[in-house]
């Protein structure tokens, strides 16, 4: 009789269900409030923000969110405003964690870490 364990396959394991509705859930929150919140951080003034994707931790206490700022791939010195553009978001995240708190319906608020997506340029 086999054990369960050797049955299980040794490839790699995607997120769960669990992970990807919360992140989609997350994802659409943070949407709705970077479009109505003013920002103090003057790196995001007047800045739009895509939000194309969330990955939720296992435990769903932490999020990394892929961003993209519209309109900062045009310009030449994009890679630095892009890069301060993704700290601002980074310093900003305790307020946008505390707005998130109020509008999802989740036992924990998962703590945000904003990353540049690179799938953007690398499809262009």
């Amino acid at each position: 009789m086999k054990r369960h364990s050797e049955n299980k396959k040794a490839g790699p394991v995607g997120p769960s269900q669990r992970q990807l509705r919360a992140g989609e859930l997350i994802r659409h929150a943070l949407v709705d409030i970077l479009r109505e919140e003013e920002l103090a951080d003057p790196a995001l003034q007047g800045v739009s923000v895509t939000v194309s994707e969330v990955r939720m931790s296992p435990d769903l206490k932490h999020a990394v969110c892929f961003v993209e700022p519209l309109g900062a791939g045009v310009t030449e010195g994009a890679a630095e405003h892009i890069g301060e553009i993704i700290a601002a978001l980074n310093r900003v995240s305790r307020f946008l964690r505390g707005r998130l708190g109020k509008s999802i319906d989740m036992k924990f608020t998962p703590d945000l870490k904003f990353i540049h997506d690179e799938s953007f340029s690398s499809a262009a």
